[in-house]
């Protein structure tokens, strides 16, 4: 078995080449400077190859990407300018850009050691709660930075989390392509997201901010922890009226040697308010985050929605050090990872007729003008079922930003 560190890593590893500003080269056919190997990627949005640079022997790799639309270079160019802003070791960086025949190649830091989620399902790996509090903290750290730098990611999910090698825990975020620069004086409203890790404020068409990201995070989390999704439905519209109440809990056997730090965590997080949500920052110095977590044998069936005590800071002065060090059984894991290969990308568009959406279990969803109809594919499910990991699409491609 492979036991991961008792603490987080220790410094941080920087890209293999100089953090650069990054000006998209047109008419320049990539292929002609980078020597194109493994796919190891492919996608609604294009195809990943690993590649070398044929001046520098220098392994990357390349992503293509077709302008088929209108709004495609802008949203290309956008992703461009955001990774010239976030130079950070937890977020895989942008070498070089380039536009050709109608298409955009961006050549990036290679990162090697897979998907978060099929990093921890190796046989090889011992999943334990401590291993996911230090996954969440960079995570958490990685996100920090982001919003310090006035960004949103919006795209928060377990594929979207990279692992820098295959041996050990550091870790890096990808995918910038629906991220956007937010202003707090600008209502910015977005139409798209991925079903189960979408915040209430998406799926309600109202504005979002850095807690959308937040939100996403306590997701992460939650499905780390247990195996399960907190929100997946029956069906797609149960799911979204799931998120949109809030309606989640930690009933199941899964939970029952979760720690009641870890279980605060994601409280924190999963706030239906957005205002009332846990911030990165106020993250990072969650102990549950902060050191090892300590195991409260109470009650293991713990309500969904808990009377929030004093937010669990670490405390220097607190020698206590119990804490929950069992392996993590993975078999739920298995079985959501396995069903959301299985499951199609399903498209999301919204209905611009002025309805509601009831749950089965009868609940109202609020989703007025924004009615979210399946366009294609089928998925069901319950607590250990998934959606597909398609993403919601608005009937336009970009965000509305409202003034």
């Amino acid at each position: 078995m492979i036991h991961v560190d008792e603490s987080d890593p220790v410094g941080d590893v920087p890209p293999p080449f100089d953090y650069r500003e990054v000006e998209i080269q047109r008419g320049v056919d990539a292929k002609q400077l980078y020597e194109l190997s493994t796919e190891i990627g492919r996608g609604k949005f294009g195809v990943v190859h690993t590649c070398t640079d044929k001046t520098t022997g220098l392994r990357l790799a390349a992503k293509f990407i077709k302008i088929e639309k209108k709004g495609d270079r802008k949203n290309i160019e956008r992703e461009v300018h955001m990774m010239n802003v976030l130079r950070h070791a937890k977020i895989a960086q942008l070498y070089a850009a380039y536009e050709y025949d109608r298409t955009f190649c961006m050549v990036l830091e290679l990162v090697q050691g897979g998907e978060l989620f099929d990093r921890v399902l190796d046989e090889k790996f011992l999943l334990t709660e401590k291993a996911c509090s230090i996954f969440m903290r960079q995570i958490c750290d990685a996100i920090a930075y982001i919003h310090g730098n006035n960004i949103v990611h919006l795209d928060l999910k377990p594929e979207n989390i990279l692992c820098l090698t295959e041996s050990g825990n550091r870790i890096k975020i990808i995918d910038f392509g629906l991220a956007r620069e937010y202003d707090p004086d600008n209502k910015l409203q977005v139409l798209f997201g991925t079903p189960e890790f979408v915040a209430p404020e998406v799926v309600n068409f109202e504005a979002i901010s850095f807690a959308t990201d937040m939100w996403s995070v306590g997701v992460i989390a939650y499905v780390l922890v247990s195996g399960l999704s907190p929100f997946a439905g029956e069906d797609d519209i149960q799911t979204m009226g799931n998120i949109t109440i809030g309606r989640y809990d930690f009933l199941d056997e899964a939970f029952d040697t979760v720690s009641e730090e870890a279980i605060d965590f994601i409280n924190r997080c999963l706030v239906k308010d957005p205002n009332e949500r846990i911030n990165a920052e106020q993250a990072l110095k969650h102990k549950w985050i902060k050191r090892k977590p300590q195991y409260y044998p109470t009650n293991p069936r713990r309500p969904s929605i808990p009377v929030f005590k004093p937010i669990l800071l670490e405390d220097n002065n607190d020698s206590s050090n119990v804490h929950n060090d069992a392996e993590i059984d993975k078999e739920n894991l298995k079985d959501l990872v396995s069903k959301w290969n299985e499951s199609p990308n399903n498209r999301y568009a919204f209905d611009q007729a002025s309805e509601s959406v009831i749950s089965p279990s009868g609940d109202l969803i609020p989703a007025g003008a924004l009615l979210m109809r399946r366009t294609s594919g089928d998925a069901s499910g319950g607590r250990r079922g998934s959606l597909a990991r398609g993403k919601l699409v608005g009937a336009a491609t970009h965000p509305r930003e409202v003034q």
